[in-house]
């Protein structure tokens, strides 16, 4: 997910997306994702694996912002809110 206005991005996992995506929009998370206004999703992957889903969200979570934009931008390079 991303800030709309400043780019800042968050990884996580989740078992309900849609659910998590109302959580964040509607600001009803505490923390980092509510004091950066983390609000639109600009990519995601999906797996009922929720080990593989860690995995792959600590991956991701190590990576340089530049490897982390490249992977967003690979599907999504207008960065369009996949929530809407």
């Amino acid at each position: 997910m991303a800030n709309k206005r400043n780019g800042t991005l968050y990884v996580g996992v989740t078992s309900d997306l849609i659910k998590r995506i109302y959580e964040h929009k509607h600001h009803l998370v505490k923390g980092f994702t509510n004091k950066y206004k983390i609000d639109k999703l600009v990519y995601f992957e999906e797996t009922s694996d929720i080990h593989a889903a860690i995995s792959r969200e600590k991956q991701i979570k190590g990576w340089l912002r530049k490897k982390k934009i490249a992977l967003i931008e690979s599907i999504n390079p207008g960065w369009k809110n996949l929530s809407e």
